[in-house]
């Protein structure tokens, strides 16, 4: 479900800092958002919580915090990093005002996101009932019990239910975020955000497939990423190997090789991989032939399409 507000507008992204808050959860996120925002802003970080000066995890004060609004934008973004100790922290006068506040501000157009921990925060606010949400494996017995009709799914990177998105903790917020990212300003930006950040692209079984663009990208290997960036730019070129090695600096059986053992597939499958990404959005445009599509898409022909649609999706074509 992808909840935005227009291109031309930055999504506004408010993250929710109460006393105790993990700080890496916090800055993880928002430096991923940073990032994206580097040639354009895309993200306007909004940072709020009920006290103005809360102290975080390694117990450093974070000031100039703005107070709890009586409403959010259509199409927000809230972000809730986890607390430490989070069994006292969320007795504290600040959790249950932001209990209460998150009751007022949430509908369906917010889009909340929670971080290990603040799972707990949704839930006794009565946000997961119904809802499908993970949490840190050691929160999942209290998750259980603070939201008994929540659908608690465990051992999940991060989970999506509708404008409702839960993570496991720490490092799988910028995962999180990552996926968000993706939906909003293309999976390719959030491929040079993560790897800025140096982080895997991960997701798990609960979230919708990878595109493309973001299989295959769990590696280091600067030359075989220059390869994946070029065919990724240009996907309909023929590639030939040769080209291909000249790009990597290497030898075309080394090329092969190293390609192989740090994507798992072949160069060729690969490149099909990112034509067949094409061909969706060319179906949905109206008026194109089958084999105009395949034409634009790198195939020799519609039949040459189909064949490699079928090979790599199990399913056949359906125009």
């Amino acid at each position: 479900m992808n909840i935005a507000v227009p291109d031309a507008v930055p999504i506004p992204v408010y993250f929710l800092l109460l006393p105790g808050f993990i700080l890496m959860e916090f800055a993880g996120t928002a430096e991923a958002l940073r990032l994206a925002n580097r040639d354009r802003e895309r993200f306007a970080l909004h940072f709020v919580g009920p006290e103005p000066a809360p102290r975080n995890s390694l117990g450093m004060l974070t000031p100039d915090l703005a107070p709890l609004s009586a409403c959010l934008p259509e199409g927000a973004w809230l972000l809730i990093p986890g607390l430490t100790d989070a069994s006292i922290n969320l007795q504290t006068p600040a959790a249950i005002a932001a209990m209460r506040w998150l009751r007022e501000v949430m509908h369906p157009g917010i889009r909340l996101v929670t971080i290990c921990s603040a799972a707990l925060l949704a839930a006794r606010a009565g946000l997961l009932d119904g809802r499908e949400c993970t949490t840190h494996y050691t929160v999942v017995p209290g998750l259980k019990a603070a939201a008994p009709a929540a659908i608690v799914i465990e051992n999940r990177v991060f989970v999506i239910d509708g404008n409702i998105a839960t993570s496991a903790g720490v490092t799988t917020g910028v995962d999180l975020i990552l996926e968000f990212i993706s939906q909003s300003a293309g999976p390719r930006l959030a491929l040079e955000v993560a790897r800025e950040m140096v982080v895997w692209m991960r997701r798990d079984a609960a979230s919708p497939q990878l595109s493309p663009y973001l299989m295959y990208r769990n590696h280091l290997h600067p030359a075989i990423h220059r390869v994946q960036d070029a065919i990724a730019a240009d996907p309909a070129q023929a590639w030939p190997m040769h080209e291909l090695a000249r790009i990597a600096c290497l030898s075309e059986r080394h090329l092969a090789r190293l390609f192989k053992t740090h994507v798992g597939v072949s160069p060729l499958d690969y490149r099909q991989q990112m034509q067949l990404s094409q061909v969706q959005p060319l179906m949905a445009q109206a008026n194109r032939s089958m084999e105009q599509i395949a034409d634009l898409a790198g195939f020799g022909s519609a039949r040459d399409m189909r064949r490699v649609w079928l090979k790599h999706k199990g399913v056949p074509l359906r125009a």
